[in-house]
């Protein structure tokens, strides 16, 4: 339940509430949970679009479509998630940051984990609208937000204390 009230506080004041999670003791598996839940609900989120299109398409039943969204997004994203976490590592560490790896890691995944919402507004604007215009603004608007909100927080763990 305390995930849910920070994601909750995070959209108020994202810098303070990493902050917090920041000055916990470290703890891998701690932030390996930010991002197996942003996986998890992201996966969740798939669904209704895979009724959506098991209902247009009857020779691909949902199960199928369900196992490739889960190999999508578990097999690419987690690899991929941790390397934009250490390349953002990287290019803070160019322009003077003072965090660590880990900061890197915990920045990335929270900032994933709190955009968990808009992955299920997403998923439910897919299933009803089908891709289009929409769907795209929508999908525009939340990765605008998420790197506006994943650069306060960067900028927050990055910044000499």
């Amino acid at each position: 339940m305390a995930v849910l009230v920070d994601i909750m506080e995070s959209w108020r004041a994202p810098r303070r509430v990493v902050r917090q999670h920041l000055d916990r003791p470290k703890s891998e598996a701690f932030i390996f949970t930010f991002l197996f839940t942003f996986l998890l609900v992201s996966f969740i989120a798939q669904w209704p679009v895979a009724a959506r299109l098991s209902h247009f398409q009857p020779e691909v039943p949902v199960s199928q479509r369900m196992f490739g969204f889960a190999l999508g997004l578990f097999g690419l994203m987690m690899p991929l998630a941790y390397a934009l976490a250490a390349l953002s590592r990287l290019v803070a560490k160019l322009l003077g940051g003072q965090g660590s790896w880990y900061s890197a890691r915990l920045t990335l995944f929270w900032a994933l984990a709190t955009i968990t919402p808009a992955m299920l507004l997403m998923g439910l604007a897919l299933a009803f609208l089908g891709q289009g215009a929409q769907t795209t603004a929508l999908g525009v608007v939340i990765g605008v937000v998420f790197a506006i909100r994943w650069g306060f927080m960067l900028y927050e763990t990055e910044r000499a204390r």
